[in-house]
């Protein structure tokens, strides 16, 4: 596979056998965020559990403390009576029927996390195949599926992440954007990572944490000591 010269670049600087202190692995990949756009930088876990099995399973929602950088398009589906709540707490969409008409019958998915109330939750079920892939569904885990609909959309435009394992037993989140600058993302890292740890099952064996990798968008991946962290 053909590199291209600023991953080049950045690779050198990357020692792919260390372990690097949590702090030196920021400022490495701040350091490497080479693009011309503000790369998103990315936490990846891996656990020593098999998400296979519903008691090894590891899912949860943590809000960054910095939030992500992201621009997060929140749609919430719930009753007349509290579409305006939601709007207010900065909902970009509000309703129930027409919304799952228009993803149903225009194939629309101009936004970025679902709230929904748990009596609307019939009505979006029909939506699973198309939602479920794309990791959009609902869930009372990740705080979103809830009566509260203002306080979860504040934190999702906030910064809230969801977090989960996926096939191969890894968690995938983006921590921040390399503008951020390592402080910024320390303190995010810190908080994604002390939520995934408190979330071990209690049918986990052996190492939970396996390995630790953060990387920008376009950058190579930095191994991180995990145990240095808090």
């Amino acid at each position: 596979m053909k590199m291209g010269k600023k991953y080049a670049e950045s690779a050198k600087l990357v020692d792919r056998a260390k372990l690097y202190d949590p702090e030196e692995a920021l400022s490495l990949v701040c350091q490497t965020s080479k693009a011309k756009f503000d790369e998103t930088i990315e936490m990846h876990i891996r656990l020593g559990v098999d998400g296979r099995h519903a008691d090894q399973l590891v899912r949860g929602a943590v809000v960054l403390p910095n939030g992500t950088g992201k621009t997060v398009r929140v749609l919430v589906f719930c009753k007349d009576d509290k579409v305006q709540s939601a709007l207010d707490a900065g909902a970009d969409y509000a309703g129930s029927q027409e919304y799952i008409d228009k993803i149903q019958k225009e194939n629309w998915f101009e936004f970025d996390v679902i709230i929904a109330t748990p009596d609307m939750m019939g009505m979006i079920g029909r939506l699973g195949k198309v939602l479920g892939p794309k990791g959009l569904m609902p869930n009372p885990k990740a705080g979103t599926v809830t009566m509260d609909v203002a306080r979860a959309v504040t934190e999702a435009k906030a910064g809230k992440i969801e977090y989960r394992l996926d096939k191969t037993n890894i968690i995938h989140c983006p921590i921040g954007k390399a503008s951020f600058g390592p402080e910024k993302l320390y303190e995010n890292l810190e908080t994604l990572l002390t939520a995934v740890i408190k979330a071990k099952p209690a049918a986990a064996k052996g190492q939970y944490i396996r390995s630790c990798v953060i990387a920008s968008t376009m950058g190579p991946g930095i191994k991180v000591n995990a145990a240095k962290i808090g």
